[in-house]
């Protein structure tokens, strides 16, 4: 026998040490397998300024499963793990800190800020990996990378140089959008819109010349801005103020009135105020008929000189005042409630505002048709595919991607801008001399790259490109991406964009979306909400294995998962179910000689039957891998373990244990050991670090459980007549317990049982032990052609077999018929009462509807009651 094993798993001391004695000795690294098949994932890098949560927590268990499945299977697994800078949420805790000092970021300048910055990064950074480490992950850590490192930064100024030397990026004024509280332009998909209850402003525009033309708007501030009122060019009520002018109130500002289809006569007005620079269709509107632009708005949402007496004034309280002088001048026609879409940013929460403002973009459309191309003709999948569809449809419509963002951590631009000649500079190294005119009076662009710039390089960059690395010659394109649906346009199409065009290659074959991690019940987390669960909190009280045990097996592809506690403690009690089963196990190790599998040949029924069902199971479970169906795999390993091995199998095998020959003893312990050990095998992509001290407790050599062979299906235990044949005792034995149940048999109590074996008396004469074990039947008497049933039994049928158990083996039978009387005598009050209410019209026709069912419900299960104590006392009739 090993070492004692504990009567319980201490995770809280076994996590740190396991992980410990894996990391150190080197088994994270893909060289463990060093001319195998590389299989690689590159961790979806967390914020720097992160704390754990459980979106980091799905994703951890997940390619921590796949990676350690395929080091499983031999492969060269290389998982690399780094962080993102995350450039706005990064700076606004640094400009946080800052406020606090009584200072901010315009005041300490840019050098000092971005030294603080990085002093910030140093100190708070880690804490991020190494809760992810926490959570098992089976990172290659020597490989960690960052996206600010030297070596990462340098691949950004390749790629962003590479694309203006291809005339993709340019820089110009363009309509944006614009986050007043963090003062820098945000993408498209940094913008969330929800819908709000907000104002629909009725107003008339009046025409020059006579007349009015009636319009509606939910931002009247931006009237202000306005350069046309445009109308349907077939809308007759309209047709003549066509080509005429009207005046933008308050301002007088002639504006033209344009006809474009673009225009909903049915809805509204049928008539729309145009204002191209602050409305992306109004904007695309003004670029058919050459409108002018007018900004009217500061990058604090204030407005500006073009907004005339409102200037200064923020823009809701513009808001109030213009709607207010535009009623006292006549002009305004009704304020109805009205919910739309409102634009607010992803990070600050606050309303965005579209403007026009000088940024710099990528001309994406070339990228874009050589990443649909790749998902189209298969060399990328989706799982699952129905969101290539959704895909396709962003892909295929995609617009120019602002990659600008004015702010000072991050990426800075490798622009620089002449003082003497005024040309600028695009360069893969700092220039020390205008490429012009020669002076030396450069300043560099202030603004940095969209933080997705970076991470849109990350699985070539993580490797060395651009330069031709030995990481990268064996491990790219790297394998599988696994990340959340809802960056799959934020990060997972720039990857496959970025890859496709600077390396003309894949980055990976595969991308695997997971859902969101909901609340019970389905709702959103939020701290608003009150219903956040915090990984951290989940890990301490119940373990690493049962959190990541439960996010596997309760997730499916782009399907979101409610975590609720409940399920977190059925996964640790089937660990705690576990660890029992397996020091059952280790505890009749003495004196045992392990051989290589179980010998067939030698086998009883039960052995037979548990040995192909778990060869059943590991051919489940290869496909469903194969599929990327873990949750489905997880759940049937799981019942296989607990409801048949445990629960049968274990039970069944203490008669060979403590009371069999030797060589029963044995061969029963041949098949414990093996099912254990192939089982701990599959259980270890999901819960590694139990899996790995129970392996360390049996006989199973000196490899870890971390570098064991993956198991493959043996068709030698495949038996179909024993899958047949065994449940058919499983289910007699079930039907005996449960008849115990009913009458009320202490556990404790023998019972005896007359069996009709049908075609199967041989095999249940060969079996009578398991009975006494496992439904305490103590005497079993096999019904012949001389032998009748007995009268007053109860009945449990099972295929052909049936079980009469004796009464009075089970009940006084005396006191079960008095017993059963009074509880008729009760139901039929209870009956009476119910079909006298539900007689009595009155209660029928003012009681709620569902009292009235809720009554008739009743009725309906008191009456099957009553059927079933009148059967039951039939049974006793003398």
């Amino acid at each position: 026998m090993t070492q004692e094993m504990p009567k319980t798993f201490d995770y809280t001391e076994a996590e740190s040490r396991l992980y410990q004695f894996w990391e150190t000795n080197g088994w994270f690294k893909p060289e463990v397998h060093p001319d195998a098949e590389p299989f690689v994932i590159s961790i979806p890098p967390p914020n720097v300024t992160g704390a754990l949560h459980n979106g980091h927590a799905m994703f951890v268990s997940l390619e921590d499963l796949m990676i350690r499945y395929e080091r499983m299977r031999g492969k060269a697994a290389l998982w690399v793990p780094g962080s993102d800078h995350a450039g706005i949420a990064t700076q606004l805790q640094v400009e946080k800190l800052l406020r606090e000092e009584g200072t901010s970021r315009e005041a300490v300048g840019r050098e000092e800020f971005l030294r603080r910055t990085w002093e910030w990064k140093h100190k708070y950074g880690g804490r991020i990996v190494e809760q992810l480490r926490g959570l098992g992950a089976s990172c290659d850590w020597d490989r960690e990378r960052f996206t600010l490192d030297d070596g990462l930064s340098r691949a950004v100024r390749e790629a962003f140089v590479t694309l203006w030397e291809q005339g993709l990026i340019y820089r110009g004024p363009r309509l944006i959008n614009w986050s007043p509280g963090l003062q820098t332009a945000v993408s498209d998909l940094e913008v969330e819109r929800s819908e709000e209850q907000g104002h629909l402003y009725y107003f008339n525009y009046p025409v020059e010349g006579g007349g009015v033309i009636p319009v509606a708007t939910t931002r009247p501030e931006t009237i202000l801005g306005d350069t046309a009122v445009a109308v349907h060019p077939d809308d007759d009520r309209y047709r003549d103020y066509i080509g005429k002018n009207c005046l933008v109130p308050m301002l007088n500002r002639p504006i033209p009135v344009i006809a474009d289809e673009y225009v909903d006569r049915e809805f509204g007005t049928g008539a729309l105020k145009i204002t191209p620079g602050h409305d992306p269709n109004d904007y695309e509107i003004g670029e058919r008929h050459n409108l002018a632009l007018i900004n009217i708005m500061n990058k604090d949402a204030s407005l500006n000189e073009n907004a005339g007496a409102y200037a200064g004034l923020d823009r809701f309280e513009a808001r109030k005042k213009l709607w207010t002088d535009m009623e006292a001048a006549g002009m305004t026609i009704r304020v109805e409630p009205y919910t739309h879409a409102v634009p607010r940013s992803q990070r600050g929460g606050e309303i965005v505002e579209p403007l026009v403002s000088t940024q710099w973009f990528v001309k994406i459309q070339p990228l874009a048709e050589k990443a649909v191309a790749a998902v189209r003709d298969g060399r990328i999948r989706i799982v699952p595919d129905h969101f290539e569809k959704v895909y396709f449809n962003w892909m295929e419509n995609i617009q120019d991607w602002c990659i600008s963002r004015q702010l000072w951590w991050g990426h800075r631009i490798p622009a620089w801008h002449c003082a003497d000649c005024g040309e600028m500079i695009v360069a893969r190294e700092d220039p020390t001399g205008c490429a012009h005119c020669g002076s030396a009076k450069l300043h560099q662009e202030n603004d940095v790259l969209d933080t997705w710039f970076s991470s849109g390089l990350w699985p070539f960059s993580t490797l060395g490109w651009p330069d031709d690395t030995p990481d990268m010659q064996r491990y790219f394109p790297t394998s599988v991406m696994e990340t959340g649906y809802d960056i799959l346009f934020f990060w997972v199409a720039r990857m496959i964009m970025s890859s496709l065009w600077f390396l003309d290659e894949i980055p990976f074959h595969t991308v695997y979306l997971h859902g969101l991690v909901r609340a019970e019940g389905g709702k959103k987390m939020s701290k608003s909400y009150g219903n956040v669960a915090d990984p951290l909190d989940i890990v301490a009280k119940y373990g690493t294995d049962a959190l990541r045990l439960t996010l596997l097996t309760g997730s499916s592809p782009g399907n979101d998962m409610n975590l609720a506690e409940s399920r977190i403690e059925y996964s640790r009690n089937f660990g705690n179910k576990l660890w029992q089963m397996s020091r059952f196990v280790w505890s009749n190790l003495e004196g045992y000689t392990p051989r290589a599998e179980p010998d067939t040949a030698a086998l009883d029924l039960p052995s037979r039957w548990i040995l192909s069902r778990l060869t059943t199971l590991t051919a489940n479970t290869q496909r469903l891998f194969d599929t990327y169906q873990y949750s489905e795999a997880g759940r049937q390993i799981i019942d296989f373990l607990w409801s048949e091995f445990a629960d049968w199998y274990v039970e069944i095998s203490k008669n060979a244990l403590y009371g069999g020959d030797a060589g029963a003893r044995a061969h029963t312990l041949d098949v414990l050991v093996y099912v254990l050990n192939i089982s701990l095998r599959l259980l270890h992509p999901y819960i590694p670090y139990i899996t790995e001290e129970i392996w360390s407790y049996l006989p199973t050599g000196n490899s870890p459980l971390i570098l064991a062979a993956w198991p493959e299906a043996n068709p030698a235990y495949e038996d179909a007549a024993a899958e047949a044949t065994f449940p058919i005792l499983i289910d007699l034995v079930r039907g005996i317990r449960n008849a115990r149940a009913e009458y009320g048999v202490e556990p404790s109590r023998r019972i005896s049982a007359v069996i009709d074996g049908g075609t199967r008396r041989a095999l249940l004469d060969e079996y009578q032990d398991l009975f006494a074990r496992l439904c305490n039947v103590h005497q079993i008497t096999l019904l012949d052609d001389s032998t009748n049933p007995p009268e007053q039994a109860a009945a449990v049928v099972a295929a052909d077999m049936t079980a009469y158990l004796p009464l009075a083996d089970l009940v006084d039978l005396d006191a079960e018929r008095k017993r059963l009387t009074g509880e008729l005598e009760n139901l039929d009050q209870q009956i009476k009462r119910t079909h006298g209410l539900l007689s009595n019209d009155s209660f029928v026709s003012k009681a709620k509807p569902d009292v009235v069912q809720r009554e008739r419900d009743k009725l309906e299960s008191l009456t099957a009651s009553r059927h079933a104590v009148e059967e039951r006392l039939a049974a006793l009739a003398n």
